[in-house]
């Protein structure tokens, strides 16, 4: 019995052409699971006329950092100047411009603080503080002995980078 190998062989390439193409065709783009880390640039300055009720301090205050969504870092520096004192706690809050809010990341200031200066923090958001975040809708707020309530806040702004 003869058997024609040439007429068998021409349909390898297009067998496996449409093999080829089935098997990626069942793949998608949600198989593959990466997360793209986005990266903001966060900013903000404080004084007491942002501070909730609003003051009449000569303090100001500035924040700069950054904010990654894949690791949720939030990697900052507030800074202080003309307080009417040390600042005896502050922290980040999630509320609205001119709104009193709720307080998420408490910051531990130290001794031996004065009217001006610095700190270096980060915070890890969970998703609705990272929402919250990226609406525009948290602040900073440093507190003194005269200003328990607040003697400077600032509204933070989230720039995509």
């Amino acid at each position: 019995m003869k058997h024609s190998f040439s007429k068998m062989a021409g349909w390898g390439i297009p067998f496996f052409l449409i093999a080829g193409c089935l098997l990626f065709s069942s793949c998608t783009k949600s198989d593959v699971n990466v997360t793209a880390d986005v990266a903001y640039t966060i900013s903000g300055t404080a004084n007491g006329s942002q501070a909730t009720p609003s003051n009449n301090s000569g303090g100001s205050g500035n924040m700069s950092g950054t904010y990654y969504t894949q690791t949720k870092l939030m990697t900052y520096t507030a800074t202080w100047a003309n307080l009417t004192g040390a600042p005896v706690n502050g922290g980040l809050y999630i509320g609205a411009i001119g709104q009193a809010g709720s307080s998420f990341a408490a910051w531990t200031l130290g001794n031996n603080l004065s009217a001006s200066g610095s700190v270096m923090l980060t915070a890890t958001l969970n998703a609705d503080q990272e929402a919250q975040l990226l609406a525009g809708k948290c602040y900073y707020l440093l507190s003194t002995t005269t200003y328990a309530s607040g003697e400077v806040r600032g509204q933070i702004t989230a720039t995509k980078q």
